[in-house]
């Protein structure tokens, strides 16, 4: 699948960042982030260390660049209503984000630390506040810069929270209670 990201990037390039990815993914689902090796990324890649340093700094660029897809999923769960929203019916799409998360919930943990601080957090973070703005600018709201930065704050914050278990709540009720809270902001800052 070819999405905005990789459009017009060499063939090569997506495939072997592609593999990269998925390398450090299956690494993560035994071991912590902070005990996975640059060469057993690329053993299980199946290319050269120098490749590795081709695209990447660091397994830390790598991962962030790994989890660049739950950041969209993030923005689009946050996003994902027509017309004006429920503050009682969060999206599916909220619920079906966090449920989905799991798998690499520790990878995620390693990358977005408690209270939404951390390279996960600030890529998560920028992206929210940019949508939000784009969303205010669609529904005809005036512009607020407090209300962008409060909803990537607000969600970024919870989610994090939640995953470093400091928020004890299933994935259906943890949607209701951040959809509540973002449906507040935007009142807020009419």
């Amino acid at each position: 699948m070819t999405d905005d990201l990789t459009a017009g990037q060499d063939p090569r390039t997506v495939r072997t960042r592609g593999r990269l990815r998925a390398a450090l993914l299956a690494e993560c689902a035994s071991q912590p982030l902070e005990k996975v090796s640059v060469s057993a990324v690329v053993r299980r890649a199946e290319v050269g260390r120098a490749t590795f340093y081709l695209h990447y700094e660091d397994l830390q660029a790598l991962a962030v660049d790994a989890c660049a897809e739950v950041v969209r999923d993030a923005v689009e769960a946050v996003h994902a209503f027509d017309g004006i929203p429920d503050p009682e019916a969060p999206p599916a799409a909220l619920a079906e984000f966090f449920t989905s998360v799991t798998p690499h919930a520790d990878l995620y943990r390693g990358l977005l630390q408690a209270g939404g601080s951390g390279p996960l957090g600030e890529l998560l973070h920028r992206e929210l506040r940019a949508r939000s703005r784009l969303e205010r600018e669609r529904a005809g709201l005036r512009h607020s810069e407090a209300a962008d930065s409060a909803v990537a704050a607000t969600f970024t914050g919870l989610f994090a929270d939640w995953l470093h278990g400091l928020i004890d709540a299933a994935p259906d009720a943890l949607s209701r209670q951040v959809w509540r809270l973002l449906i507040s902001i935007h009142r807020t800052f009419p």
